[in-house]
């Protein structure tokens, strides 16, 4: 029998034992029904002892059903080969990460210190100046001292960084993003993606202009061009070093000595290397001085300084200088208003910049210099020449007027002029039509043409030399002669007419051919060419009869320089430019004027009477365009076979000048002669140059009446001077004989 109260007991102290839980039987919970303990409870005597944490009895598996199973075979492999490959990855990254740091660390040690490598330029400087002592042109490489990053213009140092690299004081010499950027720009525009734009940082271009380290060795490259293509190289494999050079340079340097080795390397076109130089160059001041305008084109000619160069395109270069202040006001360094007022006011040459490309004569000098102290001289060079910028200016505003004035449009016609001392000394060139060029053809020197009819003074010079009068005659009629191995010749007059008997004036004065052939024979051919090559027309000559014409070649200088002789009184003439070289803060020179006056061609009272023929040319013969209304002037015209070549060279009493007018192609000119447009620009030219001089009366010497009959022709008197040969008077009166008949 069950025990109902025992039951009743049990069931109670179970009720009991629930009253202090949380019940629910919603499943919501609740607080305790009980108070809360308001004491703490005593510390009991005895700690308990923590029961036991029991492990949680492991769960049950559950068992892959099929789909996961076939999926886990599938996936299997491709989770095995993800695990290699983020492995080989990791791998791969810090062995690299090794070995960059590794070239790094040895890039560093070879980089030198910062005051070593501020001066980047493979060559010296080139400074020209006038017979005056000023400064009017500048060659090789221009360089103006070292700057800092303190000491230049707060502008400028923010426009380089606003244009060239805005994050270079962040990044670590190389900028992933920039060259991510640079990347897609140059495939979007349909290029390589290492074409084009770089996304090279300060310090990367820094690292190139270093060459990343490698100097130029003239064994190695067979030019500095060869050697700055070569730095500029954009493979692959030299973008990779190039970068790890700039992270070394990071390493070695500071980022305001980062940029001082940039602002003093960069080249900024016009021959100017660093800031220092061009701001000189352009603006005439220090780089400390520089404005915001004159700052930000500075800073835009670092993309392309040939092009950009105020010298060569102002308008173009204050536009890109407009970019720039743009560029600054973008990232905070000008306001709004700063940025409109100089882009409203633009940064504009200097004075006299213009000036200092110096044109064709500074190039002739450096040519003519000696290489090693002008084209590739590795020091800075000073050289004082001959140049007198009056005369230069004056010179090329005359070739301006006549060539506006009197030259038809779409004329592909060049000109050359030179201005001289009568010792040589070379006052102004012009070598084509754009008066003030440099770097380009020269015709006053590289130009070899036929010299015409200009060549004939050089003739009567010889008969002169020989004892002949300028009243002697000579018969001017139809002539032929009988020329081993040609045939018969027979020249002819440019009017196709014939005046009989004349004297050597009239036929210089006309600038007869056939008496000039016939003089040129009586004389000796020989012996005209001696005369001519001591003169200075040193080039082959043609050893034929034609030779009196003019068929032999010579360039305007050397024309010029060979009348010189004759003003001077019969002595030879070397053409000069350069008076005096020496390096840059000495005062010794290297060297002395190579040129000017030499030994004795003629006898001074042959050239006396010469000049008194020659001014019968310009006052009463072919030059008349040539003649000068202030003062007498002496010249001669010449004409080359079918009017490929004009000339017009001539002299006053203080200066010689020659002309010469033609196509670069030798197309014949039309309607041009050296009696035209030559003899015009000549007097353009001299016109100006003797504005304010005194009229001095021309070095000639007028021919005594002839005391001899005019028949026989006038014979040899005297050999040449100088130690010249005696020519045979048998040989000579049978050359007469044959000629001219009779006796």
């Amino acid at each position: 029998m069950v025990n109902i109260r025992a039951l009743n007991d049990y069931v109670h102290r179970q009720k009991a034992q629930k009253t202090g839980r949380v019940m629910s039987s919603s499943g919501k919970g609740g607080k305790r029904l009980v108070a809360d303990r308001r004491y703490p409870r005593k510390a009991e005597s005895t700690p308990r002892k923590a029961a036991p944490r029991r492990k949680p009895a492991p769960r049950a598996r559950k068992p892959r059903g099929p789909i996961r199973r076939v999926l886990g075979w599938v996936l299997w492999p491709f989770l095995l080969l993800w695990r290699l490959v983020w492995r080989a990855t990791v791998f791969a990254t810090v062995v690299l990460a090794l070995i960059i740091g590794a070239a790094v660390f040895y890039t560093g040690t070879t980089i030198p210190p910062v005051d070593q490598i501020t001066d980047g330029r493979a060559r010296g400087s080139v400074t020209l100046m006038d017979r005056y002592g000023d400064v009017f042109a500048l060659r090789g490489d221009q360089y103006g001292g070292a700057v800092t990053a303190d000491t230049v213009s707060e502008h400028l140092k923010n426009a380089v960084v606003a244009t060239e690299d805005k994050r270079f004081y962040r990044h670590l010499g190389v900028s992933p993003r920039g060259v991510a950027g640079a990347i897609r720009i140059n495939l979007s525009e349909g290029r390589g993606p290492l074409s084009g734009h770089g996304g090279s940082t300060i310090t990367q271009q820094t690292a190139k202009l270093m060459c990343l380290g490698e100097d130029y060795d003239p064994g190695k490259w067979q030019s500095e061009a060869e050697y700055i293509a070569d730095c500029r190289e954009s493979s692959m494999r030299r973008k990779i070093t190039e970068a790890i050079y700039a992270l070394a340079m990071e390493t070695k340097y500071t980022k305001d000595e980062i940029l001082r080795i940039y602002l003093n390397r960069a080249y900024m076109g016009s021959g100017a290397y660093g800031v220092a130089a061009a701001a000189e160059r352009y603006f005439g001041k220090s780089a400390a001085a520089l404005n915001p305008a004159e700052s930000a084109m500075l800073a835009g000619l670092l993309t392309a300084p040939s092009s950009l160069a105020p010298t060569a395109n102002l308008k173009r270069s204050q536009d890109r200088a407009a970019t720039v202040l743009r560029l600054m006001n973008e990232q905070g360094y000008l306001t709004n208003e700063e940025t409109a007022y100089w882009q409203a006011n633009p940064a504009t040459l200097a004075e006299g910049s213009e000036r200092l490309r110096g044109g064709y004569f500074a190039d002739w000098v450096m040519q003519s210099g000696p290489e090693f102290y002008t084209r590739d001289t590795t020091e800075d060079v000073v050289i004082e020449t001959t140049l007198d910028p009056a005369i230069q200016a004056a010179t090329a505003a005359a070739v301006r007027q006549v060539f506006s004035e009197k030259v038809r449009e779409g004329s592909k016609a060049q000109v050359a002029v030179i201005v001289m001392s009568s010792d040589g000394a070379v006052r102004a060139m012009v070598g084509g039509r754009d008066v003030d060029a440099s770097g380009e053809w020269n015709r006053a020197v590289q130009a070899v043409r036929q010299t015409g009819s200009a060549f004939k003074p050089f003739v009567y010079a010889t008969a002169l030399e020989l004892g002949w009068s300028p009243l002697d005659t000579v018969v001017d009629e139809p002539f032929c002669m009988t020329i081993p191995g040609s045939g018969q010749w027979c020249p002819e007059n440019y009017s196709r007419q014939h005046y009989g008997r004349v004297t050597l004036t009239e036929a210089l004065k006309r600038s007869l051919n056939i008496p000039a052939v016939k003089v040129s024979e009586g004389v000796g051919r020989d012996l005209v060419m001696r005369v001519a090559r001591d003169f200075g027309i040193y080039r082959d000559l043609k050893d034929t009869p034609s030779l009196a014409l003019g068929v032999s070649e010579a360039n305007l200088l050397e024309m010029t320089g060979a009348y010189a002789g004759i003003l001077n009184g019969g002595s030879s003439v070397t053409p000069y430019g350069l008076r005096e070289l020496r390096l840059k803060g000495d005062s010794e020179p290297l060297m002395g004027t190579p040129g000017g006056m030499g030994e004795r061609v003629i006898r001074p009272e042959a050239a006396g009477q010469l000049v008194w023929m020659m001014e019968k040319v310009v006052s009463e013969g072919t030059g008349g365009r040539a003649r000068l209304s202030d003062r007498p002037a002496a010249g001669k015209t010449g004409t080359s076979n079918e009017a490929r070549d004009a000339w017009f060279v001539g002299f006053t009493a203080d200066y010689v000048a020659g002309v010469w007018m033609g196509y670069d192609d030798n197309t014949p000119l039309t309607g041009v002669t050296g009696s035209g447009l030559p003899a015009e620009i000549w007097h353009e030219v001299m016109a100006r140059v003797h504005e304010g001089l005194p009229v001095r009366a021309l070095p000639s010497i007028e021919p005594a009446p002839p005391v001899r009959a005019p028949e026989p022709e006038p014979q040899p008197q005297a050999p040449l001077t100088g130690g010249r040969e005696r020519v045979g008077e048998g040989v000579l009166q049978q050359v007469l004989r044959d000629i001219f008949g009779g006796n």
